[in-house]
């Protein structure tokens, strides 16, 4: 579960580093790329102890598989609740069509 909570901290950092500045589009852009450089080593101070302590449980591709879920629903609500974007119909399916692959990357063939 700490990898699962680190990956998620990670993940809104990095959702913040990679989206949080399309709000401030009149701010020039080397102040942005130094603001979100910076959020995004908060970002990496979450990510790798949570790739280090979830590798004791998981594989590396378990492991991204994880990650990627968990940005998907960062993002969602980043999306909406910040950004003030609608979720439409067809990111919803696409992001579930992605979460599918998590059958495939943790059954036991």
């Amino acid at each position: 579960m700490i990898t699962i909570s680190l990956l998620t901290v990670s993940n809104i950092f990095m959702t913040f580093a990679w989206y949080g500045h399309l709000k401030f589009k009149d701010v020039e852009l080397w102040k942005v790329i130094l603001v979100s450089w910076g959020i995004a080593f908060a970002e990496y101070c979450f990510m790798v102890p949570a790739n280090r302590i979830g590798s004791n449980d998981f594989s590396a591709a378990q492991l991204k598989t994880i990650q990627e879920v968990i940005t998907l629903v960062v993002f969602s609500a980043f999306s909406v609740l910040y950004l003030k974007e609608e979720l439409k119909w067809n990111y919803a399916a696409g992001f579930l069509c992605i979460i599918g692959a998590v059958f495939f990357v943790f059954k036991k063939w």
